[in-house]
């Protein structure tokens, strides 16, 4: 039985998030450890853990997608799900979060990961997922717990709520009292603490944090704060029902200490969430699904996994289901469920049946995708969660090695983007060009890998072309004849065409100055199409925008003019009237938003100016303390790496967004460059 009264609350699914090398996946092992689920925590540095198994996780020696395992612990079963830390893959968490019921946020003393804490939290306030802090690494503490508590409190719009103190010898935590338990406990390695008498120099170190904990907690209950001004102690189980409380409501944050690496305060971990954490019933009604009604599932993350066909890793909401049932899915896609599995990593077992609460595999739900909820029923259920993916940040262009793949490229193509939705897939016909993008370096590096070791195609990646266009900045006029004599009827065409400036943005436009009748009415559009066509490829080699084509003058032959003769001329005539009316080049400008952190301002700005870039000014980002958006115009040749040296100067979490802007004359040695490439 719980502290606060209840019994099990069935099946609870706990997400592991927080920022990278916080130690999040050692946590995981710690946990599979002490729930028995394996005899001996793995160790990323050795390549034997649990989470982090595949191919392309091992070769970075880091996160870079969920890793999930259902354990027993005291009678109740719990799924975790690992979810990656690093600011290129962070978005995994977000179809996760939402269905969890509640998160580990694991974080260390570490001021420099302060804004990817913040991040990482932001998600889960917007969300509004209840949350238990997990400060990690204790064991190599430099400072007073109170310190690193005020120290993480900034990244947190949540009040964060002590729930440990360390016990210190000689500068080293080797222990921690439980302030709700008032108990004191000696840290043991990769075993849970052992319970110790309260050392009585620590009495009133204890008494002062307690009272600190209870003081928070009364701010939201009266009854508490008035035993706390008539200095009368509390029943500890109203202690623990305030605790599960204001995590539900998410009033507080509880934060507790320990060391992932050894398994020290793991134990008390597990039992504050058996206890405390929120059951797949307030889930439920947080999401806003009622309890009756047709069986509802949510799929959190789609795998391909080659051979073993498609994997859906979702968790059921209500009712319960059976492996060969018939499912309809929110987008209006019917499925037949090939299997149902429970998984611990890589590892699967065969189970007959998912209830609620039950976090699963579901093999070959085809059409049904992640972020998807789908029913038992035969009406299609409403989607439960609407989350856009992130806008992308980087881009390569993609060639297959062997042209014999290009066909099994896209059906590859297709089940990287279902697996990962951040993933954006863009055909550029005009280059002859198709174009991955993401959220990073890594993460398509890691996008390219899996198509070779998961779907045998192997792909060459470059930098994705620039739209450049060219213009003129002058008036031209030049006259096209086209004659030609080939035994039975000729061709001609002849044509005097001018050509001028548009403003910019206005494309193209066309218009006819003929007089009686020179070049017959059925030819004129016959000009314009030829116009059209030659204005594809300029003489800079790119294509001719902002231009205006007048047909002037010209002359026609009763029985060899044609509409392909005029089609012609007007191409012998743009041919030659372009390069006469100075032709200039244009690159696409992009307007851009920067979101740093407000320390990282100056060298932003550095970045930018760098890149040919305009600052056009900077405010707080709304809503973000500590944070700024920095607003500029950027050349779109300029874009393609600053990701990478943006995040290198913000420890990881600066971001953007781009939109096209207008198009700008290129001059000087820039141009020069463009040209030398072209050419």
């Amino acid at each position: 039985m719980a502290p606060n009264g209840r019994g099990p609350a069935g099946p609870r699914c706990i997400a592991i998030v927080g920022p990278f090398q916080s130690g999040k996946t050692t946590l995981l092992e710690s946990i599979l450890e002490r729930t028995g689920a394996i005899a001996r925590a793995g160790r990323i540095a050795n390549g034997d853990t649990v989470g982090d198994a595949s191919q392309e996780a091992r070769s970075h020696g880091m996160s870079i997608e969920p890793n999930v395992a259902t354990v027993e612990f005291l009678g109740e079963r719990m799924t975790f799900v690992d979810c990656p830390g690093s600011t290129e893959f962070l978005h995994e968490m977000r179809n996760i979060t939402p269905v969890c019921d509640a998160a580990i946020v694991v974080c260390e003393a570490d001021e420099r990961k302060v804004p990817a804490l913040q991040v990482i939290l932001r998600e889960l306030e917007e969300a509004d997922i209840p949350r238990f802090l997990f400060i990690n690494k204790i064991d190599a503490a430099t400072q007073r717990v109170r310190e690193t508590l005020a120290l993480l409190q900034r990244a947190s719009r949540t009040p964060l709520l002590l729930r440990q103190i360390p016990l210190w010898q000689d500068g080293i935590a080797v222990g921690f009292i439980d302030l709700a338990l008032e108990r004191a406990f000696i840290y043991r390695e990769h075993a849970p603490s052992e319970v110790v008498d309260l050392p009585a120099d620590e009495a009133s170190r204890e008494r002062e944090a307690r009272f600190s904990m209870l003081e928070r907690l009364a701010d939201y209950d009266d009854g508490l704060m008035e035993d706390l001004i008539s200095e009368i102690e509390p029943p500890r189980d109203r202690v623990f029902d305030d605790l599960a409380r204001e995590l539900k409501e998410r009033h507080v944050v509880p934060a507790f200490i320990g060391s992932a690496d050894r398994g020290n305060g793991v134990t008390r971990l597990l039992k504050a969430l058996r206890h405390e954490a929120p059951s797949v019933d307030e889930t439920r009604a947080r999401l806003g699904l009622s309890e009756e009604g047709a069986p509802v599932a949510q799929i959190m993350k789609t795998l391909h996994l080659g051979q073993g066909g498609k994997l859906s890793i979702g968790r059921v909401l209500r009712g319960t289901f059976h492996e060969g049932e018939t499912v309809l899915g929110s987008r209006g896609a019917e499925a037949r469920i090939g299997s149902l599995v429970s998984m611990v990593g890589s590892s699967t077992t065969r189970v007959a049946e998912a209830k609620a609460g039950d976090t699963v595999g579901f093999g070959r739900l085809e059409g049904i995708g992640t972020g998807d909820a789908f029913s038992s029923g035969k009406v299609r259920p409403e989607a439960i969660l609407s989350i856009a993916p992130p806008e992308p940040v980087y881009a390569v262009a993609l060639k297959v090695k062997d042209r014999k793949d290009d066909v099994r490229l896209s059906s590859a193509l297709q089940k990287i983007t279902e697996e990962d939705p951040s993933l954006v897939l863009e055909t550029r016909p005009d280059m002859g060009e198709i174009r991955l993008l993401g959220q990073g370096e890594m993460h398509l590096r890691v996008a390219v890998k899996r198509l070779a070791s998961r779907f045998q195609v192997g792909v060459e990646t470059g930098k994705p072309q620039v739209a450049y266009r060219e213009t003129i900045r002058a008036q031209a006029s030049a006259r096209g004849r086209h004659r030609k004599q080939t035994g039975g009827h000729g061709q001609f065409g002849d044509v005097m065409i001018e050509v001028s400036p548009l403003p910019r943005g206005e494309g193209f436009a066309f218009q006819d100055k003929i007089t009686g009748g020179v070049v017959p009415r059925q030819y004129i559009p016959s000009v314009e199409t030829g116009a059209r066509d030659a204005i594809k490829t300029g003489p800079l080699g790119f294509p001719v925008v902002d231009l205006a084509v007048t047909l002037t003058d010209g002359s026609y032959h009763t029985v060899d003019s044609s509409d392909a003769a005029f089609q012609a001329a007007a191409k012998l005539a743009l041919a030659e009237a372009l390069p006469k009316a100075k032709p200039v080049l244009l690159e696409p400008i992009l307007s851009v938003e920067i979101a740093i952190p407000s320390d990282a301002l100056s060298k932003a700005t550095g970045l930018v100016t760098a890149r040919r870039g305009q600052i056009l000014g900077y405010d707080g980002r709304p809503g973000w303390d500590g944070w700024d958006v920095l607003s500029a115009t950027i050349p779109e040749s300029e874009i393609g790496d600053l990701i990478i040296e943006l995040r290198s100067v913000t420890s990881g979490v600066g971001t953007f967004s781009t939109r096209f802007d207008h198009m700008a004359e290129l001059s000087g040695r820039p141009a020069e460059q463009v040209l030398h490439k072209t050419h």
